[in-house]
């Protein structure tokens, strides 16, 4: 059984015109065709984003958590959601490995001269406040799994227009 394409009446196979609206049932499917090929193509790319974001949720969060996770899976490569959360993940571990060294470095200056002038608690004062910082990136690495698990292209402050992985 064949449907006219003009106003969607079941035909029998082999009649040439529609017995409703009179439509010739073999041209009028070809004229609608490219019609709705469009419309199909303006919608399908916000769903594949939000399907994207929904299917790599898993991977974005492991890129904040073990970074390299998703680089070994290769889910950076087949998912735009997914390598842009482990570019942020990767950005946000390559700057705290930097925090860590300049925090031993400074910590290991001020320890070699406040302590050798019996100024201790001046000693204790700095590397307090210097160890306080380190709640930045723990709070970085929250919210980049909060973005995450909520599908969310949203940069990191202080480190979300940094790309490495392209």
């Amino acid at each position: 059984m064949a449907f006219c394409g003009n106003c969607g009446t079941q035909v029998q196979d082999g009649v040439k015109f529609c017995p409703k609206c009179g439509a010739e049932i073999g041209a009028a499917p070809a004229q609608q065709q490219p019609a709705q090929q469009p419309t199909a193509a303006v919608s399908s790319p916000a769903k594949s984003e939000s399907q994207d974001a929904q299917d790599n949720k898993v991977m974005a969060v492991l890129a904040y958590i073990l970074f390299f996770v998703p680089l070994l899976t290769g889910a950076h490569k087949t998912s735009p959601f997914a390598k842009y959360h482990t570019n942020q993940g990767t950005v946000l571990f390559i700057g705290t490995i930097a925090w860590s060294i300049a925090y031993s470095i400074v910590t290991a200056i001020f320890s070699a001269i406040l302590l050798g002038t019996g100024a201790w608690r001046l000693w204790s004062v700095i590397t307090t406040i210097l160890g306080l910082l380190w709640f930045v990136p723990a709070a970085l690495c929250v919210l980049g799994i909060v973005n995450a698990a909520a599908g969310k292209l949203k940069p990191l402050p202080f480190i979300g227009k940094i790309t490495i992985i392209k």
